[in-house]
């Protein structure tokens, strides 16, 4: 056996931190001296001390640890623990990387003098054919699937998209949500098609709209709209419809962010 010290200096573990593992049952002492109080520790115990840094350093709390370390010797068991983690991480990392990308945007934007400038156009949009995916989602970072929907239900039917194919995301939800969100995505095309289980092929009319195209990433959503919003006031104009977004060169056609091209449109009518 080993006194409390000796284990602590063996472990790297602090005695205070060995008497809390002990009070939340993470790693409890094989013996504690009932006079004196003395807790002492079995060698085998340093490689369950070794076992809860392996795990800590993974970022699972106490809590978990002391979960996982019932089923340590069971294979699937852990590596369900450890697929969960996996998982997590791969989600924060994606996280960092859409902060990271926010930083990069705000210190270009300051290098700038903070100015940034959008040319707003009012213009119609033709009437086209289009082939349609509309659908509630549970949020609009997930319109993706739509997309997704829309590519794989067409892919035997040879499908020809027009020219412009004026590839769009229409929000049809009178207000920004933060769930359940109604979005279609549409693609204009050339020919005769039979709708399919989600896919709707369909006339979209002519549409007045005030739009600003601009390059890079979607960050610049939030001050191009600012922008939309302004001059349709002061122009007389007011909103009559869904927002639409219109990718000219999208996650389809890159996977960098500022090589996108993107048209946000407002359908307006005059006051």
């Amino acid at each position: 056996m080993l006194k409390i010290g000796d284990f602590s200096k063996l472990s790297r573990v602090s005695i205070r931190m060995l008497r809390h593992y002990d009070e939340i049952n993470l790693l409890k002492p094989i013996k504690v001296d009932d006079v004196t109080g003395y807790r002492y520790y079995s060698e085998e115990q340093l490689l369950v001390m070794a076992r809860i840094h392996v795990l800590k350093d993974m970022g699972f709390g106490l809590s978990v640890v002391r979960e996982a370390l019932t089923c340590y010797d069971d294979k699937e068991a852990l590596e369900q623990y450890l697929k969960g983690r996996h998982a997590e991480l791969e989600a924060l990392s994606e996280q960092t990387a859409r902060r990271l990308r926010s930083l990069e945007t705000a210190m270009e934007w300051l290098r700038k003098d903070g100015i940034m400038s959008y040319d707003v156009v009012l213009k119609t949009l033709p009437k086209r054919q289009v082939a349609s995916v509309r659908q509630v989602i549970p949020a609009y970072e997930e319109e993706g699937r739509l997309w997704h929907v829309l590519f794989q239900e067409t892919a035997s039917m040879n499908m020809k998209t027009a020219e412009p194919p004026y590839a769009s995301a229409i929000l049809h939800d009178k207000e920004y949500k933060e769930d359940d969100v109604d979005v279609e995505v549409q693609i204009s095309v050339k020919g005769t098609y039979s709708d399919t289980e989600h896919v709707r092929f369909k006339v979209q009319p002519e549409t007045d709209v005030v739009s600003i195209t601009f390059g890079g990433s979607y960050k610049q959503f939030q001050e191009a709209y600012a922008t939309l919003a302004s001059w349709t006031e002061s122009n007389g104009y007011e909103f009559c419809g869904p927002m639409m977004d219109i990718y000219h060169v999208g996650p389809h056609e890159t996977q960098n962010p500022e090589e996108f091209i993107t048209e946000i449109c407002c359908q307006v009518k005059k006051k």
